[in-house]
């Protein structure tokens, strides 16, 4: 530099408080030979003299800070942008998911609609409500109304029908047989759009006491009760025991409950073998082919919980045949104007005046004693239909203006 006189900085005597001494920084910003970065410095600052030193370092370290806090700055920015790019994808999703679901419901509302137009376009072009004959079957459904639980069962005994039963199941039973009478022919029970045959089914499972929630249930009986909708009699039954894979070891409260031994399960085939049992079964009773029929169960279970676990188990699909049924709780509880948090199997036996017959928590028992409610019911005069059905996993109401239909050919579904 010459003879130039260096500017690092210099020491200068002011008098402040208690006189002080200070350092005085220049406008250059230079301390001890290094250049701050413009905008990290001010135009002049003073330090007391006994951290000259100190601040003379700090001043020294202000680019690696500078450099720290903007890379720390970017990289929040690059997380808020993540973030945020994540929250619209996530946004974007339900909102599909919900286009999705609008538009299944906009088109089974649509269909059900249809179905409703259809259904009542026939009512009204087949039968007259203003014909007097309606007037006639009001009038006796209120004179039925005020008769006394030993008349009822006279009338019935007088017309050799059913008198067991409480009695609500008395006036239903009784108004149905009239309104019979006088229609002679009801078009909602026509012989030629009815299923020919109902395959009732009640599976059991494994279990464990106190149900708890990480126990997972395999089917161990897989009965099938054949009724025929024309005689109202059971025509033939199915039953195999299944050898569960994830839990071969029935508990004791489970042994206790079913009746199904160790030994039974043991001896079984798996479940893929069974279900072909029972779809080759169903095939040689021209189900599906030559006469329509219906799954019937007790509850909702069944079908939607205990085969479809059942199936991921066993790598399987889930069987087309079993998409809907007929849910007999629901049907009875519609019909009989009882409340759905009260019906089980027992009651609806006690409320109709039967006994159980047989051993409960056996599938093929339970089945055969449905099989019995289902044709009281169908003697009373109910319709029993599909009320429920399965779709992508999850259970939905079917509709009660939704014509008739059979389920299809039984198939042995293929692997996932």
């Amino acid at each position: 530099m010459g003879g130039r006189k260096r500017e690092a900085g210099r020491r200068t005597k002011t008098r402040g408080s208690g006189g002080a001494s200070r350092l005085r920084v220049n406008r250059q910003g230079r301390v001890g030979g290094a250049v701050r970065a413009e905008a990290l410095r001010p135009a002049c600052v003073t330090y007391p003299a006994p951290f000259c030193d100190a601040a003379a370092a700090f001043d020294l370290l202000a680019p690696a800070r500078a450099t720290a806090e903007e890379k720390g700055a970017a990289e929040r920015e690059r997380a808020d942008v993540a973030a945020a790019a994540a929250a619209a994808a996530a946004a974007s999703a339900r909102r599909e998911r919900r286009s999705d679901r609008s538009r299944l419901a906009a088109f089974q509302s649509k269909r059900h609609y249809i179905y409703y137009c259809q259904e009542k376009k026939t009512m009204s072009g087949s039968s007259d409500f203003s014909d007097p004959v309606y007037k006639e079957i009001s009038l006796t459904n209120g004179h039925i109304n005020r008769m006394s639980r030993d008349e009822l069962r006279a009338k019935l005994a007088e017309f050799k029908l059913d008198t067991r039963g409480v009695k609500d199941v008395l006036k239903k039973r009784l108004k149905n047989y009239y309104k019979k009478e006088k229609l002679m022919q009801n078009q909602t029970m026509n012989a030629d759009n009815y299923y020919d045959y109902i395959c009732v089914i009640d599976f059991e499972a494994t279990c464990e006491e106190g149900n708890p929630p990480e126990s997972t249930h395999e089917i161990i009986e897989f009965p099938i009760v054949l009724l025929n909708t024309r005689t109202l009699e059971i025509e033939d039954t199915f039953q195999q025991y299944v050898k569960p894979e994830i839990n071969p070891q029935l508990s004791e409260f489970c042994i206790n409950l079913t009746g199904i031994s160790q030994d039974l399960v043991d001896k079984a085939d798996e479940f893929p073998k069974v279900l072909q049992h029972a779809v080759d079964w169903m095939k040689q009773k021209e189900l599906g082919s030559k006469y329509s029929y219906s799954i019937l169960t007790d509850g909702s279970w069944d079908m939607s919980k205990f085969l479809n676990i059942q199936c991921r188990i066993s790598r399987l699909k889930y069987p087309s045949f079993a998409k809907k049924w007929i849910n007999i709780r629901k049907s009875y509880g519609n019909f009989y104007k009882v409340p759905r948090s009260q019906i089980r199997l027992s009651t609806m036996l006690e409320k109709l005046g039967m006994d159980y017959d047989g051993r409960p928590h056996s599938g093929l028992d339970d089945s055969k004693n449905i099989a019995r409610i289902a044709i009281r019911m169908l003697q009373d005069g109910c319709e029993l239909r599909v009320n429920e059905r399965l779709h992508g996993g999850l259970l939905l109401t079917v509709s009660s203006t939704v014509p008739i239909e059979g389920a299809p050919v039984p198939l042995m579904p293929s692997l996932r």
